[in-house]
């Protein structure tokens, strides 16, 4: 956990969004409409707008799709884009999570003997 909290903060600038990410890389590139790509995916021409125009995330099943329609990249790459997007807007929009303390090892080591018995 202490190693994902420095990690965060070594990265001063915002991943971009999987939206601007399948904009920039995918759509433009092929010109491609975002009518166009829903009828691709099979899915409405607002579910591409809105991802498009960063407004929802990618779920699993159009990270499937998307990787279906773009062989490049796959579901799991699909889905560390948003991952990676939302843990750096928490990391940096609030410092609640600052003032959680990590668990005395002692803890572990007595789970550890009562899980050996």
């Amino acid at each position: 956990m202490l190693s994902y909290a420095i990690t965060m903060r070594e990265r001063n600038r915002c991943p971009h969004h999987p939206g601007y990410i399948l904009k920039t890389l995918y759509l433009l590139p092929l010109s491609l409409t975002i009518t166009a790509l829903a009828s691709i995916l099979n899915v409405s021409r607002k579910a591409i707008s809105a991802i498009i125009n960063e407004r929802k995330a990618i779920t699993p099943e159009m990270a499937l799709r998307l990787a279906q329609a773009f062989p490049n990249a796959t579901p799991e790459s699909w889905l560390t884009l948003p991952r990676n997007y939302d843990l750096w807007q928490a990391a940096h929009t609030s410092s609640d999570w600052k003032m959680v303390h990590a668990v005395q090892n002692d803890f572990y080591q007595t789970t550890e003997a009562i899980a050996a018995h």
